[in-house]
């Protein structure tokens, strides 16, 4: 198998520019996978069937390989990164072609001048994305959201990108920081020209609008109910979380009087009476964020898949978006923020690695360590973490906390913090996030109402690389544990989100849809396990996962991904309102 140009002869015009040839074509409609050729013209499905020979400037032989639509990364926080890194990895080594940005009620702009390093510190916190790499590389050209979306369009890029307005910039513009940070209640003026400013993104390509509300509106003294781990920087609510109901009715108003657009909302505290008014002024898809495939929760998602049904049948449009994958959280002393105020004061992101060295060292501090909670709801505990790689104990790779601390006799913090100091904060762990179960990822699968993915690509670089969720779905729970269908795969994959998200043209391989496909060889799909690259602006690093098996991945119909190997070109456009402009 593989790939060759043809001698066309001088004068020959090849009626094609690709023609992949006697491939398993999955077309991401839910139709059955049948063998045949696809060719590509100028970026698009030109045919579809039997193709003669000859007729193409290269010819990708797919015999025994799976081809279907590239695909679709509805949750990601590439806002910063696409200035970096055109190929928005981890995804795009995992054959996803399209991502969607701005999730959360995050991002950049609308931004003044003055407040450009506060949006940065914020998204250091809600995002873990380093400082130092956002100072290195973004090129801050401009304020509003329309020059936001001018200066992502100059970026290169091998994937394609449609974006959300995030409500937090949004608010901020209109009403202020403080009184923003405040949860003030909007005037109707203020009303307007939120609405004003939503026309005007909308106008400019934006797909719609997100927010996290996780807080009490008007009351930023409330904690959020995602905690610390989802708050600013300072440890207060972020402006949408203090948000008024009344203002995301204005928000989706817009969308209703546009007729188009979608909404990406977190706000699992929020009556199902809102949602349902907000789908109904919007008419809009909702996407309901975010469902772990979690043994603990699986009764409380059996009553959501029911009101999800409901709306369905009354004809709103409200969707989950689920943990489809189990992908750990890899990380070092060096950076690790998510167990609590205690381990935070003593050995998170802000404290220099001098001293973390010497707290974790300190019998007094460790005695304080030992009061904290061992254990999390959601995520695994200090005992719980296991040895990745360990520069003073080779021995310990692959044990536990708890098994290391038993075996030596000693307290579980005592444990972690001898192996820290010894290795000087370069001790590898991983744990596991959201007490997730094949049960459990199950459940989400089977419900047709859920999206798979949250990658939350973009964000959390030094403990997580989730861009992978795609090959993990194929490769484990169609291929390994047979939890559904590869037709059916491809659909949650690919036409499902393209069908929330307003893509135009793309999702499904069908003849005039754009070229974005994946060729995969589906008994060698895989993923890397994380793992750590000094690879980003401001010499700084994170972890990421490669993708295995993908023999080609095309955007626009341009090879991207050859043999698993970046072919360092640029195809990938920004979807101005879910299309290119060629479209």
């Amino acid at each position: 198998m593989g790939s060759k140009p043809l001698d066309l002869g001088e004068d020959t015009v090849a009626e094609y520019d690709i023609v992949i040839r006697n491939g398993i074509i999955v077309d991401g409609a839910r139709n059955p996978r049948y063998r045949g050729d696809v060719a590509i013209k100028d970026g698009r499905i030109a045919r579809m069937g039997r193709i003669r020979a000859g007729l193409a400037e290269r010819e990708i032989d797919a015999t025994g390989l799976v081809v279907a639509p590239g695909f679709i990364d509805l949750h990601t926080h590439y806002d910063a990164q696409v200035f970096w890194d055109p190929y928005l990895t981890t995804s795009g080594w995992n054959g996803v072609t399209s991502v969607v940005v701005g999730n959360c009620g995050f991002g950049f702009a609308p931004t003044r001048k003055e407040l450009r390093h506060r949006a940065m510190e914020s998204m250091t916190k809600v995002e873990a994305i380093p400082m130092a790499t956002m100072q290195a590389a973004m090129p801050w050209d401009w304020e509003t959201y329309p020059e936001m979306l001018d200066s992502i369009d100059r970026a290169p890029k091998a994937l394609n990108l449609l974006p959300y307005v995030g409500v937090n910039p949004l608010l901020i513009w209109v009403l202020g920081l403080e009184d923003a940070k405040a949860g003030r209640k909007p005037t109707d003026a203020e009303h307007a020209e939120l609405a004003r400013l939503l026309h005007e993104a909308m106008d400019a390509g934006a797909c719609g609008w997100s927010s996290q509300t996780l807080g009490t509106p008007g009351d930023p003294s409330v904690a959020t109910l995602g905690g610390a781990a989802q708050s600013d920087f300072d440890g207060t609510p972020m402006p949408s979380d203090v948000m008024w109901p009344e203002t995301q009715l204005v928000l989706a108003k817009v969308l209703g009087d546009r007729g188009e657009g979608f909404i990406e909302l977190s706000g699992a505290g929020m009556s199902h009476e809102h949602w349902e008014e907000l789908a109904e002024t919007s008419g809009a898809p909702i996407i309901y964020q975010a469902l772990p495939a979690s043994s603990l929760m699986i009764e409380m998602h059996e009553a959501l898949f029911a009101w999800f049904q409901s709306c369905q049948e009354r004809g709103l449009r409200i969707y989950g978006q689920g943990i489809t994958q189990n992908p750990p959280l890899v990380f070092t002393f060096d950076y690790w923020d998510l167990w609590g105020d205690v381990w935070q004061e003593f050995s998170g992101p802000d404290v220099s690695s001098e001293t973390k060295l010497a707290n974790l060292a300190d019998p007094a501090v460790r005695e304080k360590l030992k009061a904290a909670p061992l254990k999390y709801q959601f995520i695994g505990g200090v005992d719980e973490a296991r040895v990745v790689e360990s520069e003073s104990g080779e021995a310990l790779v692959g044990q536990s906390i708890a098994e290391i601390a038993k075996a030596r006799g000693v307290h579980p913090v005592d444990a972690i913090c001898d192996l820290v100091v010894a290795d000087g904060l370069r001790t590898i762990f991983q744990v596991s996030q959201f007490d997730i179960s094949l049960e459990g990822i199950k459940q989400l699968i089977d419900n047709p109402f859920v999206i798979p993915g949250l990658s939350d690509g973009g964000a959390h670089l030094k403990y997580l690389a989730a861009g992978s969720y795609a090959t993990e779905y194929i490769s484990k729970y169609v291929r390994d544990h047979a939890f559904t269908t590869l037709e059916e795969a491809h659909w949650r994959l690919s036409a499902l989100p393209a069908y929330c998200a307003g893509f135009r043209d793309r999702g499904t391989l069908r003849e005039g849809a754009a070229a974005d496909v994946v060729v995969y060889d589906y008994e060698k799909l895989d993923y890397e396990f994380p793992n750590f690259r000094s690879d980003l602006p401001g010499d700084e690093y994170r972890i990421a996962s490669a993708g295995q098996g993908y023999r080609y991945v095309l955007v626009n119909g341009v090879v991207t991904i050859e043999d698993d190997q970046q072919t360092d070109v640029y195809p990938g456009v920004l979807l101005r309102g879910g299309a290119s402009e060629a479209e």
